[in-house]
C-alpha cells in the first residue's frame, strides 16, 4: 500500500460515519471537567525500552522526593 493509498482510504472512512479527529474526545474531556488536568503524568511511548525508561524515571522521581 501506498500512502497516496492510505490517506485515500482514510478519507473515505469520513464517509461511512467515522469522524477522524480529536473534536469528540476534546468534547467529552470539557464535560467531564478536564479530569486529565487534576493529576501529573509521565507517558511513556515508543517501540523499545520503554521498562527501562520507566524505571529510571520511577527511580530519579522517588529519589527526589515524589511518590510513584
Amino acid at each position: 500500500m501506498t500512502y497516496s493509498t492510505a490517506v485515500a482510504y482514510l478519507y473515505r472512512l469520513q464517509k461511512h460515519g467515522i469522524k477522524l479527529g480529536l473534536e469528540t474526545m476534546t468534547a467529552l474531556m470539557v464535560r467531564l471537567g478536564m479530569p486529565q488536568t487534576r493529576y501529573r503524568t509521565l507517558h511513556i511511548a515508543g517501540t523499545n525500552g520503554k521498562g527501562s525508561t520507566a524505571a529510571m524515571a520511577a527511580a530519579v522521581l522517588q529519589a527526589a522526593g515524589y511518590r510513584v
